[in-house]
Formats: C-alpha cells, sequence, structure tokens
C-alpha cells in the first residue's frame, strides 16, 4: 500500500483515468485533476472555502433556466469565454478580430435591402447608419456574403426580451447579403451600454467583489463567406465609457469603431434625416479556410432583464 501524500493523492486521481478510451477526454480530465488539485494545495484551501464554492455552483446551476444560462454568465466574467476564443483563433494574419457570440443569437435572420432601417419600431433612440464592407485579407472585396447583424436597443434590452416582440417580431436584427463590391449597409438606432443581470449567484460575486456589472455598448455581427473561416465580433461604439474595463473582457482595439454625428439633412443613400444622426464604418476582413457557423442554443439566454455576453 502507498502511503498517502497530497502529491501521491493527485498522481492516483491522473491515473485512475488511464483507461479513457477517448484520448482527447482522457488529457482533459487528467489536466484539470492537475490544476484543481494545485489550486487547493497553492491557496490552503479550508473546509468553510470548499463548501461556499459548492454552495455557489449549486445555486449557478439552480438560476438557469431554457432561457438563462447561468453558467456561461460565469464563464463569461471570468474570461474563460474570451480565453477560449483567443486559443482557437490565435493566428489572424490581417483578419478580423474575433469575440464571443452572445447569447441572443437566434440561427439564421430574415434577409433585408441594404438601406433597410432594422429597428423601425424605436421611437426613443437616436437613429444609426451602419456603412461596411466584407473584403479578403488583400483587399479584394467578397460580393454574395450573408451577414447577421444584431444588438440591444436605447434602453439595453434585446428584442427577444421585450414583451412587444410577440407583437413586432424581430428588431434591431436582420441578414444582409453584400453586393458585388463587398459592401452592405443599414440603419438602426445607437445602441447604449447596459449592465449583466444580477440578480444571481453571478452577480452577487460581481458586487462583493465591487467589480461594476456593464458591458460597452456594441453591434454583433456573424460573416459566414464561403471559403473563409466565419467571422465572428463584435463593433464597439467608440467613445463609450466602458471600453477599458467590460466585464465579460471581450474589447480588442480594432473592434472599436469611430462614431460620427452628424447632421446632414440626408444619409449616405440620399434618405432625408429628420434629426442628428451617427454615421460607423466598419470593413471586415475574413481569413481563408473553412469552418461551422453556429448554431443557436435555446439555453443561451439569460433572462428577460439583459444579456451576458
Amino acid at each position: 500500500m502507498t502511503q498517502f501524500s497530497e502529491t501521491e493523492l493527485t498522481a492516483a486521481v491522473v491515473r485512475s483515468f488511464d483507461d479513457t478510451p477517448h484520448p482527447r477526454a482522457k488529457f482533459l480530465l487528467q489536466e484539470l485533476v492537475k490544476s484543481l488539485h494545485e489550486y487547493v494545495r497553492k491557496t490552503d484551501l479550508t473546509f468553510e472555502e470548499w463548501e461556499y464554492a459548492i454552495d455557489f455552483l449549486t445555486r449557478t446551476g439552480q438560476k438557469c433556466t431554457p432561457i438563462r444560462q447561468e453558467f456561461i454568465l460565469l464563464s463569461d466574467v471570468m474570461g474563460v469565454s474570451m480565453l477560449v476564443d483567443a486559443v482557437n483563433h490565435r493566428e489572424r494574419e490581417g483578419a478580423t478580430e474575433t469575440t464571443v457570440l452572445g447569447p441572443f443569437y437566434v440561427g439564421e435572420h430574415r434577409e433585408m435591402p441594404h438601406g433597410a432601417d432594422i429597428s423601425p419600431h424605436n421611437q426613443t433612440g437616436e437613429k444609426m447608419f451602419v456603412r461596411s464592407r466584407v473584403t479578403d485579407t488583400h483587399g479584394k472585396p467578397l460580393a454574395g456574403v450573408p451577414v447577421d447583424v444584431w444588438h440591444a436597443d436605447d434602453d439595453g434590452f434585446y428584442d427577444s426580451q421585450k414583451p412587444s416582440y410577440a407583437t413586432h417580431g424581430p428588431s434591431s436584427r436582420a441578414r444582409f447579403v453584400t453586393d458585388a463590391d463587398g459592401r452592405f449597409f443599414f440603419r438602426t438606432i445607437l445602441p447604449c451600454s447596459y449592465p449583466i443581470p444580477t440578480d444571481g449567484p453571478v452577480g452577487e460575486m460581481i458586487m462583493q467583489t465591487r467589480r461594476h456589472p456593464m458591458r460597452p455598448a456594441h453591434v454583433h455581427f456573424l460573416v459566414a463567406a464561403p471559403g473563409y473561416e466565419p467571422l465572428i465580433t463584435h463593433v464597439f461604439i467608440g467613445g463609450d465609457k466602458y471600453l477599458d474595463s467590460d466585464v465579460v473582457f471581450g474589447v480588442k482595439d480594432e473592434l472599436v469603431a469611430s462614431v460620427e454625428k452628424r447632421t446632414d439633412p440626408a444619409m449616405p443613400d440620399g434618405q432625408p434625416a429628420a434629426a442628428p444622426w451617427h454615421l460607423v464604418t466598419y470593413e471586415f476582413h475574413m481569413k481563408p479556410g473553412a469552418g461551422v457557423a453556429p448554431k443557436p442554443m435555446a439555453s443561451k439566454g439569460e433572462d428577460e432583464a439583459t444579456e451576458a455576453a
């Protein structure tokens, strides 16, 4: 019988997975054991602290529903979601930077013509015109590329979180297909920064550690060009006060767009503007390769309050 010791315990648990049939599963489990055991030793974890951790994880699971995923929120605020994204997109080679999908992608959006207003029922938000283009990493325009866009409104809510969704259907989301020059453009309203949900254990942790719960204003884009890796990203609104302290660590400098406040009587497509409006211009550069576009998950939404990412 081997004499018990802390390090022998870790080695024994690691060996217990030696016969795992799937090599990747074996590797992941054994590395997880090593990291968890090292954390316990390094921190001299107490019984009370471990019991609190178990309770926290239990309550995190209990907070999950078909429309809210508290574990995704936990992953986001601990920076794990962005780290997983980063290690899977290490070599960008001139391609646009990626970020997390977020919980309010719902699958293929309804295709709309260039210049369409994707927030037609919003009467309070300041108008915004988005002018964009899709190219390869050498600047060659990519035609016929579907681009899904979605964002929160000027109150920080996504369409599916509001009672009006049942009446009006999708809002502040659409699909556009690039023209022969790789371009697309649309109208919407200027999104705002907003808080992640703070009514669960993750919010409790954020508040107790004196972190703020805010995300900077952004628009989501999913660009799926045949022959290129799918691009999942945000374009952040320049000047937002939370750009340097995004609670889910999703901001990258390249993804921040300057926003021009304009008073021109017409927008770039010639349509009249009844009030001052904002112009955002952004170009997406696609990386050659193959990939699978994400599928929406019903359990990824968070709740009627707001989104996590």
